[in-house]
């Protein structure tokens, strides 16, 4: 006799879980075609070939309008970009190895200069500097920029104001290696930002002679 206590009304599991018919859980043949090479340690730490870190996807830009936006960078400053990274559009290596996006950059750039600025362009003594020459040395996208932007603004471009011997972009230090502006109001510019190290070493380089800056990039490079 089951002295179990069940309460009044109950289901009875015994009969429902006699019924359940147990799916069979015996395994297929290994196909043993397949040998392990022990050879290799499987443990061993892998090494990343070099060939991928430049299959990483790279950034484009399509160049849409009504983009403008001031990007915030710590110490606080702003850093005003006229376009935006995007999904689709021309890669940043094609539009730097382009002589034509020179002129077309620097048009675009100066009206939003010319904007944001307004008269105090004229009024004021301006000038306009670029971060430091690293890999392309020769024909540097950003200071044939700069050089175009300050022609269609009507303020010298200073060439070369910044050097840096670090192949380092984040916490780079800069160095003088021309004669900083005469000017007291200085535009920095850089065709396109990605973290702000750059400015933000420019910022430390410039800041200390009682500059005022305005800092002005191409291409936000964060979507």
């Amino acid at each position: 006799m089951d002295n179990r206590c069940v309460r009044k009304g109950a289901i009875s599991l015994d009969e429902v879980l006699n019924d359940i018919e147990v799916p069979s859980l015996e395994a297929p043949d290994l196909d043993t075609s397949f040998v392990c090479d022990k050879s290799k340690d499987l443990f061993a730490e892998k090494k990343r070939a070099a060939w991928k870190d430049v299959q990483q996807t790279e950034a484009r830009c399509d160049f849409a309008p009504n983009k403008v936006r001031i990007s915030y960078r710590n110490p606080q400053f702003g850093i005003i970009s006229l376009w935006k990274k995007s999904v689709y559009g021309r890669t940043l290596t094609d539009i730097k190895a382009d002589p034509d996006m020179v002129e077309f950059f620097a048009v675009n750039v100066a009206k939003l200069v010319g904007q944001i600025l307004g008269s105090s362009l004229s009024h004021g003594d301006w000038a306009i500097v670029t971060s430091p020459k690293r890999r392309h040395k020769e024909r540097n996208f950003a200071s044939l920029i700069s050089a175009r932007l300050g022609s269609l603004l009507g303020i010298p471009f200073y060439e070369d104001v910044a050097e840096c011997h670090s192949k380092h972009r984040v916490g780079a230090v800069f160095s003088f290696g021309a004669e900083p502006p005469k000017e007291r109001n200085i535009i920095v510019f850089d065709d396109f930002v990605t973290s702000g190290a750059t400015m933000i070493s420019m910022r430390e380089l410039l800041l200390p002679l009682g500059y005022n800056l305005v800092f002005f990039t191409g291409i936000n490079n964060k979507l």
